[in-house]
C-alpha cells in the first residue's frame, strides 16, 4: 500500500497546557488523575479559556478520537457544577440514537464524581431515568432532535420549568446538520429554546468535518458569525495507507449487485475474494453503498467462510436492520474481539464509538470528501497507527467495452481525484436546500399544537425571523398557510380573531408517532412500465418528462411524473448499448471534485497507491480523453448519441440536462456531464445556441418542465407552484452559468 504523510503543528508549551487543566473544577482534576491522564490533549486545552471566559458560542474542529467531547464537557461542566437553580443545565444534541448511548456511558463517571445527573433521552433509553428528569430537572440530557421535538409537542406545559435555565447547548456532529431537513429542523429547535428561555442559550459546536468553517458560525449564530469563537485542532493527522483496487466487470451483467450466482463471476465476486483474503482477523469498516449491495457483499463472504469452513466474521449494518442487530455488531467492534469486518451503509460514518479499527475500506470511488474523511477517521485512532484505506473500483471490461463514457474508466480517475482533494484537505461548504417548505410547514403544525393557537405574524417571526429558514419570505408563508387551510389540506382553520389552530387534519398527523422525525425513511420512487412495477430508485436529482434514465440494464425515458405518489412511469427507449454510469444518483458531487478529476485526466503521474489494473485504466482512461481531444473539446459525437462534457457538479449537470430536455433532446446525466440519446452534434450545438441566445430561456422558465419537486416529507402538503418558486431561489445562481457553459460549448464541437 503507498503512503500518505502529513505535518503535524507543535503543541502549546508546557505551562499554557497547565493553565487550563488548574482553572477546572478541582473533582474534574482528580477525574482526570485517577483515569491515569498525562495531560490534557491540545484541543482541550484550548477550548477551556473559551468557554469559561466568553459568553458566546464556541466552534470545536478537531480530528476524530482528538478528545472534543472532554474538550467541551471538562469546562462547561465546570461552569455549572453547583448550579443552584432549577431545571437542566446542559442540552446534549446528536443525530443518532447510538452516539447518544456512548457519550452517555462516557460521560457518567465524570457526572457521578459532580453529583450532577445525566440521562438520555430518546425512543429507547430507560422510561425511569426520564420520569425522574422531569419530577427532578438537573443537570444533562442527551437528546436526539426529533426526541426534543417531542417535547415541544408532548411536553408544552413543563418546557419552561425543564429548560428555562439552560446555560449551554452542545451540538455533535454539527456537520450533518449544515444542511438537510435534519439541519434546518434542529436550527428551529434550537431558537424555540431560546425562546422558552427568554434569551440566547450559549451553543458549543463539535465536528470532526468542517469544509466551510464561516458557514458554520452561520448557523450557530445567524448574522453574527464573527461573534463565534473557533478552536481548531492541531493540523497534524495520523500517516494514512492507501490502495485503490480496480476490478473488471464483464460487459454482459446487467445487475451487477444481484446475490450470487452459481457459475455467474461479477465484479463484486473478485471483491469479495480479495476482502475475504485481506481483512480476516482483524476489526474493519466495509462500507458498500446501498443496503442491497451490503447485503449481497455480505452473503458473498459469508459463503465464503462457510466454503473455507472457518468463522465467518462479516456482518451487515444499515437502517433496516433491527436495534438489537445493529447493537450486537457494534459491541463486537468496541471489544475487538471477536475479529469483525461490519460492511456497512452510511450508518457506522457518524461518531459512534467503535473503538479503533484496522482499516477502512469502500466499495465505489468516493463522491463526498466529507463521508470520505469522516470515514478514514475511523482508522489510524492509535497514536503512532496508520489510517489505512482501501477503494474498491468496478469497471467495464476495456477489451469489450465501446462506449466513450465506459472507456474514459471514471470510477478510477475519481478515486484518485478524490484522494488528492483529501490531502488537500477540501470538504464540500453546505448547499442550498430543498426541504425548507416541509420544515416550515412541520413547525407550523409543532407550534401550533404547544402552544394551542397561534398568530400569523408570531409564527412567521418565530420560525423564519432568523437562520437558514428565513429564506421562506413572509408572502410565501402565507400562501403556505392558506394552502394548509385548504379543503384538500385540513391542517389549519382560523379563529374569528385571526387565531391559527390545528385542522382535523393537523390533529391526526401531530398525534402521530412518526411526526417528530423530519427526514423521510424511504426516498426512493418507484418505477413503472405498462402497469408493471420495475422497481424502486433513488432519484435525487430534478427530472422531467422526457428524461431518460439507466435500470436493470437498460433506457428508460420518463413519460409522467407523479410527485404525491413517488411514482416514475417510464416507457423502454430503444438506444445503444447502456453505458455502465449510474444516470441518477442519491449522493451529489460538488464542482471541485468534478474540475480535480479533468486534472487528473490531463496530468500524466500515475499514484503509487494504484494497484496494477488501475494504473493500467487510468492510463487507458488518459490516452482515450486525449484521443478525444477533450481538454479542448466537450461535444461530440459517440455511436448514435452525442456527449456534452460539463465538468461541473451535480447541480449544473441536473440543471443543463432539464435545458437540453425544454429543447426537444432526450438526455440523462452522467459523472461527468450529458448524453443526448440519439442526437447528432449538429442537434445539440443547435439547442446550445438557443439557451445561450434566448432571452425567455430563464430558469423560472425551465422550472415549468421539473416534474419530481416533491421531494421532502411534508411536501405533499405544500402549492406546487410555492416548490416551483424555491426550486427557482435554489438554481437562480446557476443561470448565468448555464448560458455563458452553453455559449461556450456551442464552438466546442467535433465528430469522433
Amino acid at each position: 500500500m503507498a503512503h500518505l504523510r502529513r505535518t503535524t503543528s507543535l503543541p502549546p508549551s508546557g505551562s499554557e497546557r497547565r493553565d487550563g487543566y488548574d482553572r477546572l473544577h478541582v473533582e474534574i482534576r482528580r477525574w482526570i488523575h485517577e483515569e491515569g491522564w498525562s495531560e490534557l490533549r491540545d484541543i482541550q486545552e484550548r477550548t477551556i479559556h473559551p468557554i469559561l471566559d466568553g459568553g458566546g458560542h464556541v466552534l470545536i474542529s478537531a480530528s476524530t478520537a482528538a478528545g472534543k467531547t472532554e474538550a467541551a464537557f471538562l469546562p462547561i461542566l465546570t461552569q455549572v457544577a453547583g448550579a443552584e437553580e432549577a431545571g437542566l443545565s446542559v442540552v446534549y444534541v446528536a443525530p443518532l440514537k447510538a452516539l447518544i448511548n456512548d457519550q452517555y456511558r462516557r460521560l457518567l463517571p465524570l457526572c457521578e464524581r459532580l453529583e450532577m445527573p445525566i440521562v438520555r433521552w430518546h425512543g429507547d433509553a430507560p422510561q425511569a431515568d426520564k420520569t425522574r428528569t422531569l419530577r427532578n430537572p438537573r443537570g444533562v440530557v442527551l437528546i436526539t432532535p426529533e426526541s426534543l421535538e417531542a417535547m415541544f409537542v408532548r411536553r408544552s406545559g413543563g418546557l419552561g420549568r425543564l429548560f428555562g435555565n439552560v446555560r449551554f447547548v452542545v451540538v455533535d456532529e454539527l456537520h450533518a446538520f449544515l444542511s438537510g431537513p435534519r439541519g434546518l429542523h434542529l436550527h428551529s429547535l434550537l431558537n424555540r429554546l431560546d425562546g422558552v428561555a427568554g434569551r440566547t442559550m450559549r451553543r458549543v459546536g463539535l465536528s470532526a468535518t468542517i469544509g466551510d468553517p464561516q458557514a458554520a458560525a452561520e448557523w450557530m449564530a445567524p448574522g453574527k458569525a464573527e461573534t463565534v469563537v473557533r478552536v481548531d485542532g492541531a493540523a497534524g493527522s495520523p500517516e494514512i495507507l492507501l490502495q485503490v483496487r480496480a476490478v473488471l466487470e464483464a460487459h454482459d451483467v446487467d445487475d451487477p449487485d444481484a446475490l450470487e450466482d452459481i457459475g455467474a463471476r461479477r465484479a463484486l465476486d473478485l471483491v469479495a475474494d480479495h476482502v475475504f483474503q485481506t481483512l480476516r482477523g482483524d476489526n474493519n469498516l466495509l462500507f458498500a453503498g446501498s443496503r442491497r449491495r451490503v447485503e449481497a457483499m455480505v452473503d458473498r463472504l459469508r459463503q465464503r467462510s462457510d466454503d473455507a469452513g472457518t468463522t465467518n466474521e462479516f456482518f451487515p449494518h444499515h437502517g433496516s436492520l433491527s436495534r438489537e442487530l445493529r447493537e450486537e455488531l457494534e459491541g463486537r467492534l468496541k471489544a475487538g474481539t471477536p475479529p469483525t469486518t461490519a460492511v456497512a451503509t452510511t450508518t457506522l460514518e457518524l461518531g459512534i464509538d467503535i473503538g479503533s479499527v484496522k482499516s477502512v475500506a469502500q466499495i465505489g470511488a468516493p463522491r463526498s470528501l466529507a463521508g470520505l474523511r469522516q470515514r478514514l477517521g475511523r482508522s489510524g485512532r492509535r497514536k503512532g497507527v496508520p489510517a489505512v484505506l482501501r477503494i474498491y473500483v468496478r469497471e467495464r471490461d476495456p477489451t469489450t467495452a465501446s462506449d466513450l463514457i465506459d472507456r474514459l474508466h471514471m470510477d478510477v480517475v475519481r478515486a484518485v481525484a478524490a484522494i488528492r482533494l483529501l490531502v488537500a484537505k477540501f470538504v464540500e461548504p453546505p448547499g442550498a436546500d430543498p426541504s425548507i417548505a416541509t420544515v416550515v410547514l412541520h413547525q407550523i403544525l409543532s407550534i401550533i399544537c404547544e402552544r394551542g393557537g397561534e398568530k400569523a405574524s408570531r409564527l412567521y417571526a418565530d420560525i423564519c425571523g432568523k437562520g437558514p429558514l428565513a429564506a421562506l419570505g413572509k408572502g410565501e408563508f402565507v400562501a403556505l398557510l392558506r394552502a394548509m387551510a385548504g379543503a384538500d389540506s385540513n391542517l389549519l382553520e382560523q379563529a374569528p380573531d385571526g387565531t391559527i389552530m390545528l385542522g382535523e387534519a393537523g390533529e391526526v398527523i401531530t398525534t402521530g408517532r412518526d411526526f417528530y422525525a423530519i427526514f423521510e425513511t424511504d426516498q426512493e420512487w418507484k418505477l413503472v412500465s405498462e402497469q408493471s412495477t420495475l422497481g424502486t430508485i433513488p432519484v435525487a436529482n430534478s427530472v422531467g418528462v422526457g428524461s431518460l434514465l439507466a435500470f436493470a440494464g437498460r433506457r428508460w425515458r420518463i413519460v409522467d411524473v407523479d410527485d404525491r405518489t413517488k411514482t416514475l412511469r417510464v416507457e423502454i427507449h430503444r438506444a445503444g448499448k447502456l453505458p455502465m454510469f449510474e444516470g441518477l444518483v442519491s449522493e451529489p458531487m460538488h464542482d471541485r471534485l468534478l474540475s480535480e478529476m479533468r486534472s487528473v485526466y490531463e496530468d500524466v503521474d500515475v499514484p503509487g497507491y494504484l494497484d496494477g489494473n488501475a494504473k493500467a485504466l487510468l492510463q487507458q482512461a488518459r490516452t482515450v480523453y486525449r484521443a478525444h481531444d477533450l481538454a479542448s473539446i466537450q461535444v461530440l459525437a459517440a455511436g448514435g448519441d452525442t456527449q456534452i462534457f460539463l465538468w461541473r457538479g451535480t447541480a449544473m449537470a441536473s440543471l443543463f440536462a432539464i435545458a437540453l430536455t425544454s429543447q426537444g433532446l432526450r438526455c440523462s446525466g452522467h459523472d461527468v456531464g450529458v448524453t443526448a440519446t440519439n442526437a447528432t452534434p449538429e442537434m445539440v450545438i443547435a439547442a446550445l445556441q438557443r439557451i445561450a441566445d434566448d432571452p425567455k430561456l430563464t430558469v423560472s422558465e425551465l422550472a415549468n418542465a421539473v416534474g419530481n419537486l416533491r421531494e421532502a416529507k411534508f411536501d405533499r402538503f405544500v402549492p406546487e407552484e410555492l416548490l416551483r418558486h424555491l426550486w427557482i431561489v435554489r438554481n437562480r445562481g446557476l443561470e448565468l452559468d448555464l448560458r455563458t457553459l452553453a455559449r461556450e460549448l456551442a464552438v466546442k464541437i467535433t465528430t469522433s
